[in-house]
């Protein structure tokens, strides 16, 4: 067993541990063992079908993608991704894993293997991504049946928002004790989160992170998500992170800042030497403007996510880009040389934030290997072009898996299995029969 797990358990005096994997949808998957067990063992073993759950609990094709013998995978424990789990009422320690077939190579079709992988084709040419994920996510009343609309929840001062609320610093603070029980949480969890703001729509919060590495920032939304629910179940409330929760209020997105360093001397290949922008910098616009409409089912992986990308919604429709412009996919925010970056605007919060970085850097460095020209900056609203980006989430998952380049870089089999549990999920939703359906066609037509 890793020293610095041993040491963080003694130090802790960690009971249990929760041993998780991310699954394809982002939902933490594992199992919860007795402290001693854990240090005993090396790794854990758990089904490798686990990964093609979706999001409602089916199976996706795992003969296809795992074996018809439904065989184990080993999980190994990141000793740097041990943390306390700050809800529980005993010490408990939380332990990210990776996944590996039993010869030790990564499992294909794991999402933190599928951005290892991209990271590794990163560091061949000696770059290093630095990103920073924005989050939106709404909070909402407890509510038992889901064929009711969803409404914000009452805070401290008895009364629900009925109108929006941008930036206001009050409607913030008529949710302090959830905020500052939700800012504990985060510090004794170890995630670095800066800037608290609420958002334009009702009750819609935004919270920022520290810039860094794109693992570990991915580690760092995953957890966020559930501290997020777990500190509003014990205000009594709920926290959504649906990309279009509620009709007539925006939808939530997670913006992805993201910039190259150089591993070797840790300046941004973005900038040249008097400051002005280097041609890798429009390169990986490119390489962002030609292959984000094939990553689309990472960035909008539901049915809900496309709800959210609709003309004059506050979010993009296509992959437009310019300077501090806010209507375009891609927005290249004021700054200086050293801090030189592009924004990725299209992905909702529902994504799996390690598929959702792998995603958007995989399209980058694509722009940059084949020294892709973007298009020229948009200054005026973006909003009212045409639609440059899937409208659903079966054109979606037709052109990433008609997309060769993607399949080269993530992997053919990670491909494949991600697609077959969008079709999957698509499929169950389809069988139902929506509340617009009833009110408007069963007397009408």
């Amino acid at each position: 067993m890793h020293e610095h797990l041993q040491h963080f358990i003694r130090e802790h005096n960690i009971h249990e541990v929760e041993c998780v994997i991310p699954d394809m949808t982002g939902v933490a998957r594992g199992k919860i063992v007795p402290k001693d067990l854990f240090l005993a063992e090396e790794s854990m073993k758990m089904s490798k079908a686990v990964l093609t759950i979706t999001v409602n609990g089916e199976f996706a094709e795992f003969e296809r993608f795992v074996g018809a013998n439904d065989p184990d995978m080993v999980c190994v424990p990141d000793a740097s991704s041990i943390r306390l789990v700050p809800w529980a009422i005993e010490p408990v320690a939380v332990v990210i894993h990776d996944c590996e077939d039993f010869d030790g190579q990564p499992v294909g079709i794991s999402p933190r293997a599928v951005l290892r992988k991209v990271l590794a084709l990163y560091a061949a040419r000696g770059w290093q991504p630095v990103v920073a994920p924005e989050m939106e996510f709404y909070l909402i009343r407890q509510n038992s049946n889901p064929h009711e609309p969803l409404r914000p929840p009452t805070g401290r001062a008895g009364r629900s928002e009925v109108g929006r609320q941008s930036f206001s610093i009050d409607a913030v603070n008529d949710f302090d004790p959830f905020f500052q029980e939700l800012s504990t949480f985060c510090q004794q969890a170890q995630l670095n989160v800066e800037t608290l703001i609420h958002e334009v729509g009702a009750c819609q919060m935004e919270i920022n992170f520290t810039h860094g590495n794109a693992l570990e920032l991915a580690d760092q939304v995953f957890l966020f998500k559930r501290a997020v629910r777990e500190t509003a179940y014990r205000h009594n409330i709920f926290a959504t992170f649906m990309a279009k929760p509620m009709e007539g209020e925006p939808g939530s997105a997670m913006h992805i800042h993201q910039s190259i360093v150089s591993s070797a001397s840790g300046e941004n290949i973005f900038s040249a030497a008097d400051g002005s922008a280097t041609p890798l910098f429009f390169h990986h616009i490119g390489g962002m403007q030609k292959y984000l409409p094939m990553v689309m089912p990472m960035l909008a992986p539901y049915v809900n996510s496309y709800r959210r990308l609709s003309r004059h919604a506050a979010a993009p429709i296509n992959v437009r880009w310019g300077y501090d412009n806010r209507t375009c996919g891609i927005r290249i925010p004021p700054s200086g040389p050293g801090a030189r970056r592009l924004e990725n605007r299209v992905p909702g919060v529902d994504v799996n934030p390690y598929l959702a970085m792998a995603a958007t850097l995989a399209c980058g460095y694509l722009g940059m290997v084949q020294g892709l020209t973007p298009s020229e900056p948009m200054s005026d609203s973006a909003y009212d072009l045409d639609f440059e980006l899937p409208r659903s989430l079966e054109d979606a998952v037709a052109l990433m898996q008609d997309c060769p380049e993607l399949s080269e870089i993530l992997g053919e089999q990670f491909v494949q299995a991600f697609c077959a549990v969008k079709e999957k999920e698509f499929e169950t939703f389809n069988r139902g029969i929506t509340a617009w359906e009833r009110e408007h066609l069963q007397l009408h037509v």
